[in-house]
C-alpha cells in the first residue's frame, strides 16, 4: 500500500447474514485511485454501488478486506477515530442535498469548520466558496428560500469547506432537471480541479459518467470493468 493512493481498496468483501443465509453483497473488490483523479463508480441497482460508497465513508465495515482513505486504514477504526477521518478527510455530496433547514446557506457551508474547529477564517472561507457556486448573494437565504439547484450548490460548497482531500458524491445530480444537473456537475468538475481533490461519483447515468477520468462498473457485487478515459 502507498501513499500515491487517495483511495485503496484492497479485496473487499461485504457480507450480510440473515439468519436463514449469506448475502454476498461485495466479492473481493480490489482498486486503487490516485490522488486527484475523478472516478465514476456505475452499476445496476443491487450491483453494489451504494454499499461500496458507504464502506468508503466508513458508515459500515467490510467482512473482509481492507480499505485506506489518504494512506489511513480505516478497515476496523472505532467510530470516534472514524469520525475524525470523515471530518478531515473526506466531504460528501448526497443525492438529497442533507442541508440543515434552520441554517442560513452560509451557515450551512460553515458547519464542517465549526464541526472539525478547524483553524483559519471559516467565514471567508465559506463566503469565497458561496461566490464560486454562484450564491454569495443567497448566503442568508434557508434552504426552504432555495430551489433544489441552489440547494446542490450549497451542498457542494459545504463539501468543500475544509479541503478534504477525498470528496464522495452518491447521485448528486439525481435530484435535479438536465439543465440544473449540468449546471452542478460542472461546479463539482470546477471544484475538484481548483481544490486538488479526488472525487469518487456513485451513479447510474452514463452520460455524467462520460466526464470522468476513469468508470468502475459493478455487476452483481464484482469489479466487472475499470476504464480510463483515453489521453
Amino acid at each position: 500500500m502507498s501513499n500515491l493512493f487517495a483511495v485503496e481498496v484492497d479485496a473487499v468483501t461485504r457480507e450480510i447474514d440473515t439468519g436463514t443465509h449469506v448475502v454476498k453483497i461485495l466479492k473481493g473488490i480490489s482498486f486503487q485511485i490516485p490522488h486527484g483523479e475523478f472516478v465514476a463508480i456505475m452499476g445496476a441497482s443491487g450491483s453494489g454501488k451504494s454499499t461500496l460508497l458507504g464502506l468508503l465513508a466508513g458508515l459500515d465495515a467490510p467482512s473482509s478486506g481492507r480499505i485506506l482513505l489518504d494512506s489511513v486504514d480505516i478497515t476496523h477504526l472505532d467510530e470516534d477515530s472514524m469520525a475524525r477521518v470523515r471530518g478531515t478527510k473526506i466531504g460528501f455530496v448526497f443525492q438529497s442535498y442533507q442541508l440543515i433547514p434552520t441554517l442560513t446557506a452560509e451557515e450551512n457551508v460553515l458547519l464542517p469548520h465549526e464541526l472539525t474547529a478547524a483553524s483559519g477564517d471559516g467565514m471567508a472561507r465559506a463566503r469565497q466558496l458561496l461566490d464560486q457556486v454562484g450564491l454569495l448573494d443567497r448566503a442568508s437565504h434557508y434552504p426552504v428560500q432555495l430551489s433544489g439547484g441552489e440547494q446542490q450548490r450549497v451542498a457542494l460548497a459545504r463539501a468543500f469547506m475544509t479541503q478534504p482531500p477525498i470528496l464522495l458524491a452518491d447521485e448528486p445530480t439525481g435530484n435535479l432537471d438536465t439543465a440544473n444537473g449540468r449546471i452542478v456537475l460542472d461546479l463539482l468538475i470546477k471544484l475538484n480541479r481548483d481544490e486538488r481533490t479526488t472525487l469518487v461519483m456513485v451513479t447510474h447515468d452514463k452520460e455524467l459518467a462520460t466526464y470522468a477520468d476513469r468508470v468502475i462498473t459493478l455487476r452483481d457485487g464484482m469489479l466487472v470493468s475499470d476504464e480510463r478515459k483515453a489521453a
